[in-house]
């Protein structure tokens, strides 16, 4: 099979210094020169969150849900509650992993593709007071919707709760500000906006607040909040052994954007997703969301009446091109999702548009 352009939302396309960099000669995660690395590899993650020096910053070998998991089953003792937000698949997942760990929440749902509605959240947390932390996602993947994490970060100020914000899709795609937001953890993964690989996930962190945790409040071994800070403060260290390789992809790819400028990066994604927006538009397809709803680097799209989505998926990928059918609900409404994020630029969404309205003919 020829190269593929990935259009989808992780795995995503990578830069050749990235790609290069997993060529890195082997070395002992127990190193000096891991250790510097690492605690680079901490700055530039700080950076990539707008975090000011209360915040602190770990790499876990997994996915995103390993780090969304990381956070969640460390930060609770027994009887403490959650407020979960929640309009999506990954929504979903928070709540998959609050369900897992048996921790209680108050449940705050609304229908997928919807926008959380603010006052509703408030009456909420004023009804619980005993809500330790409010839990969201910044970037609902499954619709492409930006939630309202400043709106909720003022609630969580104006009410004393810690803020657990899945920022997966979002991290160096949309401007993030952990500090201004009042966001206690904020958590991503290299496969995503930041142009990396699946399996070096990441959390950023409010310090004092991990100074309170301890190893026994976990309910993971590997996935503990705590081992993972203790280990990083002490001397840039993981508990256990990494995946070492993808440390060093990492690396490289924050290195890339903060050399060119994160404002210049999600500035790209925003003039590709218009380009895919506008185009796709043009052919007539309909999009789920309103613009103003939209993140920076997902579209999700219906495809025109009577047209089969497995057979059009199969069709873009025997052109060159991957995109994703919706999920749940969406996919029964024959929506498909087209990402453009990692090493995506102008020319490649033109082309991309070319092949797509060969395949909704």
């Amino acid at each position: 099979m020829s190269k593929q352009m990935l259009f989808s939302p992780g795995p995503v396309m990578t830069r050749d210094n990235v790609r290069a960099s997993l060529m890195h000669y082997d070395i002992c995660h127990r190193s000096k020169e891991f250790e510097a690395m690492y605690a680079g590899l901490q700055q530039k993650i700080l950076k990539i969150f707008n975090a000011d020096d209360t915040y602190k910053a770990v790499v876990v070998s997994g996915s995103g849900t390993a780090a969304n998991e990381t956070v969640l089953s460390s930060i609770f003792n027994d009887g403490d509650k959650a407020l979960l937000i929640r309009n999506g698949e990954f929504g979903n997942r928070l709540k998959q992993i609050l369900d897992q760990y048996r921790i209680p929440y108050v449940d705050c749902a609304f229908d997928w593709g919807k926008p959380v509605d603010v006052d509703a959240v408030e009456k909420a947390l004023a009804e619980n007071p005993d809500v330790k932390v409010i839990c969201m996602v910044f970037h609902e993947t499954s619709s492409g919707m930006i939630n309202p994490v400043p709106e909720i970060g003022r609630l969580a100020d104006k009410y004393g709760k810690m803020y657990s914000v899945d920022c997966v899709s979002a991290a160096a795609g949309q401007n993030i500000d952990v500090a201004e937001n009042h966001i206690t953890f904020a958590t991503s993964v290299g496969g995503k906006c930041v142009g990396a690989y699946p399996g070096s996930a990441y959390v950023c962190f409010k310090e004092d607040v991990a100074k309170t945790l301890t190893p026994e409040m976990g309910k993971n071994v590997y996935l503990n909040l705590a081992r993972h800070y203790q280990k990083a403060a002490d001397c840039n260290q993981t508990p256990n052994t990494p995946n070492v390789t993808l440390f060093w992809a990492l690396d490289k790819a924050m290195e890339n954007i903060l050399t060119e400028g994160l404002d210049k990066q999600i500035a790209r994604y925003r003039e590709c997703a218009g380009i895919l927006r506008k185009g796709m538009k043009d052919l007539g397809l309909r999009m789920l969301l309103p613009e103003e709803q939209m993140s920076n680097t997902v579209t999700s799209v219906f495809l025109p009446e009577g047209k089969d989505l497995e057979s059009f998926l199969a069709a873009m990928e025997a052109d060159g091109y991957t995109v994703y059918a919706g999920k749940g609900v969406f996919y029964e409404q024959n929506m498909f999702q087209v990402a453009n994020m990692g090493e995506i630029y102008p020319e490649d969404c033109k082309k991309f548009l070319e092949v797509l309205a060969k395949n909704i003919k």
